[in-house]
């Protein structure tokens, strides 16, 4: 019996010596929202603040730690934008310890630019969003939010601001979820400070209609959330930076904004001569230098209003001036025949523009069964441009014989081997103006509460427009002679007037039926009219001789300087046949029919979409009057699924086939020969072509080792695509192009991003953008003028790779990076024109925090090129930026920077195209290398004045991770809602 009670006591001690694991648990939540604070950093210490174990939080805001065996030790909490906490703690008898639930308070101290270090990770995903921890990606001090894009896995901003990650385009900005300057993404990218944003979201969002209706219309955008840092919503903040430099470089940005629990308003204004260029270079990108020498000034304000449940207001408005100043040097090789086809151009462009916009966003909500939303919109802008270029066709490449194939000494050498095709010298004034209105309103009503719903939409736009132009084009042609035995010469001078008149309206109804539970049918239908005229007048004074205007100052809206040199009034020469007049209409109606299934482990619908379409063109041009009807029915079917394997790992497959007409200018059976060396057809066969697009992406986040993956492959193939039939002139060096209709154009490309950290304090990390394209381009290849083009195929596989390591500490970063782009093209008919080019770069980023307010950011790339047919395009350059900060004040609010851009001045600026018709290399004047001299100053108020008041005594010192000090705002005694035995402050 007493070994039966002893077995029985032991057995008991042991279990309870298994259960007792020396747990730490908890969870941890916003003490104003009380939402679960996800991806928190929780670290165990020992009493010297050595560091022993950590984590991090749940979605839910659990943590759970152990402690490797009894005694003291401290614990840390801290998450960019909250106040840091260290606790003592005493773990006795190798009892387990329960938090609770623990409350985290907003850090305003933070806010006014104190550092708080702690090791965020990079990246995770919660369900199709993927979430960027900005504390993660340091950027240079002063910068905007397109230096923290840049950095971000997956993204690339190229040198017209276009924004893409992980291979979709960014359509729209949001700032916490609300809409910031709708259809602008350059205010926000070139505008908002880094210092405010603690997290960015990536994600596909729904259009206004299948938001409210579930009704999936295909219309998503890919959006940027930016998330600004907690206790940010309350108070007023301003950010200032005014820069001047060498090169007569300047920059002056302002920026202002004021929040309350329910309205926001931000301002803007700027003015540089940078092209907005921010600071560093990251990941050794090509071509990110400046494409011309570019100025420009923005006025901006937005608004935002929400009371909770019951109305939404946004609004912005904008106005925009540019002055362009482009130098272009391109060379090309056209596929267009199997005689060889090589050009080269050089061109000076300069422009101007002004802009207004604005619009607005109403969403009412009377009650929890009615939705009303009514978006305006209006713009304005106007346009100069002036421009002047030389470009010369060759049998042969160029660069195989001359170094510049643009001078005469080149032409004379050329033309001695009869390889000289062509010489033009072109010079151009333009101006144009534009005025658009537009409105949008929907009703939504659910009809109870099981899902049924219907919908009513009504869109309206008018757009008023008038463009003036004036060219003159001199034309040698060295394969053709004149009478008297010369090389044959003419002159193409024109000026166009073309007022255009367009407008639209639409209205659809949709309706949803529950069919069981959390599945659904759904209706729509969809009327659109749409009209456009435009009515060009010609007055043409061609062949004047090739001096005639000599001596004229091409000057913006100069028109009389030229047109004061005819000897008659300019009505005399009105063209009635280069005239054109032009109308169009189009009726179309759009109806769709959906399935819907909602289940907690994945969503799935499919539908298709009949288009019966009504088009009415009508055309005067060239002595021909014309006047067609087409009725036609487009078909679109389409796909989603959508599969959770958790709230953090999914996987989305989608299909989505599409039916596009040809355009009614292209099926008018009319030749317009008004330029002899372009010259295009018309095409009454053309048949409609219907593209395939099948897309599957997976996301995942995985928690215990926290790394985030994220692979897509996109798949698109089209029959009965529009190709150009071009068939070339060798003797002219002109095209005669007519569209076809052609098969076997498709493409496959597939990404796949990964990125880890290497320890559980995140120190260490690694990160891959690895992604392959292959394109299979039809077209057509006229084998001489004498016979008719033949079907063409042009190959083009491209391999691309990003990966970088990085290591970051309270005050350190250092970040090293590769990429390599190779481009590998075959053409079947043309084997002269295979192509190889290898991009490849590798250097470092570094960037170091100092506790007395300096900070030095410097990156260095060597950038490579290979396989480009001149030689002067395979280059090695050396590109290197420095900024060296300091900060003034308490709080250090000011912030002096000196920034060294291109200091070794090796960064060209260079970009090659591929396709099925040629291929083309550009390159642009820029000036990228000069240094700059910055002033920052910020501003921050935020909370209630008593609130302020307490920030007073939250500004003492704190411990940073494994011991290290830092300033930051501190914790109260007994702050933080702590729960659980043995809990020492």
């Amino acid at each position: 019996m007493k070994k039966i009670i002893f077995l029985a006591l032991m057995a008991v001690m042991a279990m309870t010596a298994m259960a007792q694991n020396r747990t730490i648990t908890g969870r941890l939540v916003d003490k104003e929202t009380k939402e679960p604070m996800v991806q928190t950093t929780v670290q165990l210490l020992t009493a010297d603040s050595t560091f022993v174990t950590g984590g991090v939080t749940n979605e839910k805001g659990e943590f759970s730690i152990a402690a490797p065996k009894s005694g003291a030790y401290l614990l840390k909490i801290s998450s960019i934008g909250y106040i840091t906490s260290v606790k003592k703690l005493m773990m006795e008898k190798d009892n387990d310890l329960a938090m609770g639930t623990v409350q985290m308070t907003a850090d305003a101290i933070m806010l006014k630019e104190t550092q708080v270090t702690a090791q965020a990770l990079k990246v995770t995903v919660k369900e199709d969003t993927f979430i960027y921890n900005s504390a993660a990606y340091r950027t240079p001090e002063g910068s905007t939010i397109e230096e923290l894009v840049k950095r971000l896995p997956g993204a690339q901003v190229d040198d017209d601001g276009k924004i893409t990650i992980n291979g979709k385009e960014v359509k729209k900005i949001l700032v916490d979820g609300k809409e910031f300057m709708t259809g602008d993404t350059q205010t926000a990218m070139k505008n908002l400070p880094t210092s405010i944003v603690e997290k960015v979201k990536a994600y596909d969002e729904k259009s206004d209609l299948a938001r409210v209706t579930g009704i999936n219309d295909g219309n998503e955008e890919t959006v940027l959330d930016f998330g600004l840092k907690k206790g940010m919503n309350k108070g007023f903040f301003s950010n200032s930076d005014v820069g001047v430099g060498t090169e007569d470089r300047y920059s002056a940005r302002l920026m202002g904004a004021h929040f309350n629990s329910e309205a926001r308003v931000m301002g803007f204004a700027s003015a540089n001569n940078v092209s907005d260029r921010g600071f560093g270079g990251r990941g050794g990108g090509f071509g990110r230098g400046n494409n011309g020498l570019n100025s420009s000034k923005m006025l901006g304000a937005n608004f935002n209003y929400e009371k909770k449940d019951v109305i939404k207001l946004n609004g912005s408005v904008r106005w925009n001036h540019n002055d362009g100043d482009q130098l272009t040097k391109n060379s090309s090789e056209n596929f267009v025949s199997t005689a060889k086809s090589f050009s080269n151009s050089l061109s000076q462009n300069y422009s101007r523009s002004d802009s207004w916009n604005a619009q607005a966003r109403v969403e009412w909500t009377p009650d929890t069964m009615t939705n009303i939303m009514f978006r305006p919109t209006f713009s304005h802008s106007s346009s100069d441009s002036r421009s002047a270029s030389a470009s010369a066709s060759f049998a042969d490449d160029p660069y195989l014989y001359v170094t510049d194939p643009l001078s005469q000494e080149a032409f004379d050498i050329m033309d001695k081997d009869s390889l000289m095709v062509n010489s033009r010298n072109n010079t151009s004034l333009s101006n144009s103006s534009s005025n658009s209105y537009g409105a949008m309103f929907q009703y939504n009503r659910k009809l109870g509460n099981k899902g049924r719903n219907v919908t009513v939409q009504l869109n309206a736009k008018y757009t008023d427009s008038n463009n003036k132009s004036l060219t003159t084009n001199n034309v040698h042609l060295y394969q053709i002679t004149d009478a008297l035995g010369n090389d044959s010469t003419y002159q193409t001078n024109r000026y166009n007037l073309t007022p255009s008149k367009n407008y639209n309206y639409s209205a659809q109804a949709t309706y949803s039926e529950p069919l069981w539970k959390a599945t659904f049918l759904q209706l729509s239908y969809k009327f659109t009219y749409s009209y456009s005229k435009s009515q060009r007048s010609t007055y043409d004074f061609s062949n004047m001789g090739e001096n005639f205007f000599e001596g004229v100052s091409n000057t913006y809206r100069n028109w009389n300087g030229y047109l004061d040199r005819l000897g008659s009034p300019i009505g005399d020469y009105y063209d009635e046949e280069l005239s054109r007049y032009s109308q169009y209409k189009n009726y179309t109606h759009d109806i769709e029919l959906m399935f819907r299934m909602i289940r907690e482990k994945f969503n799935f619908s499919t539908g298709v979409m009949l288009q019966p379409q009504s088009s009415d063109f009508t055309q005067d041009y060239q002595g021909k009057y014309i006047d067609t009807v087409r009725h036609v029915l487009n078909v679109a079917p389409t796909l989603d699924f959508r599969y959770r394997f958790n709230k953090v790992t999914n996987l989305r497959i989608r299909y989505r086939g599409t039916t596009s007409q040809p355009s009614m200018t292209d099926l008018v059976d009319i030749t317009d020969d008004s330029n002899p060396l372009n010259i295009t057809k018309g095409n009454p066969g053309l048949k409609p072509s219907f593209t395939n697009n099948l897309n599957a992406t997976f996301r995942g986040y995985f928690e215990k080792t926290m790394q985030t993956v994220m692979a897509n492959v996109r798949f698109s193939t089209t029959r009965n695509s529009v190709a150009r039939k071009v068939t070339y002139d060798e003797t002219t060096g002109g095209q005669t192009t007519r569209p076809e209709n052609i098969n076997g154009n498709w493409n496959l490309n597939g990404g796949l991003m990964f990125n880890t950290p290497l320890d559980s304090a995140g120190h260490w990390n690694v990160n891959t953008w690895s992604d392959a394209s292959f394109a299979n381009n039809v077209g057509y290849v006229s084998l001489d003028r004498k016979s008719d083009s033949q079907k063409n195929i042009t190959k083009t596989l491209g391999i691309n790779e990003r990966l970088s390591g990085s290591y970051r500490n309270d005050w350190l970063e250092v970040e090293l990076d590769g990429s390599l782009n190779y481009n590998h093209s075959r053409n079947k008919l043309q084997e002269q024109s295979n192509l190889d080019t290898w991009q490849f770069s590798y250097g470092a980023n570094v960037n170091i925090t100092l506790p007395w307010g300096t900070s030095l950011s410097t990156d260095i790339h060597e950038k490579s090129r290979r396989g480009y047919n001149d030689n002067s395009m395979n280059t090695n350059e050396l590109v290197w930026n420095t900024q060296l900060s300091q900060g003034f004040l308490k709080g250090k609010p000011l912030v002096v920077m000196l920034q060294f851009y291109d200091i070794l001045g090796q960064q060209s600026n260079f970009s090659r195209s591929i396709n099925a018709m040629q291929r083309s290399d550009t390159e642009y004047n820029s000036i990228n290398s000069y240094v700059m001299l910055h002033v920052n100053y910020k501003l921050n108020i935020f909370g209630s004045k008593e609130a302020r008041q307490e920030m007073k005594f939250m500004d003492g010192p704190g411990m940073g991770p494994g011991g290290q000090r830092q300033r930051m705002g501190g914790s109260r005694r007994g702050g933080g809602g702590f729960g659980g035995p043995m809990m020492i402050d």
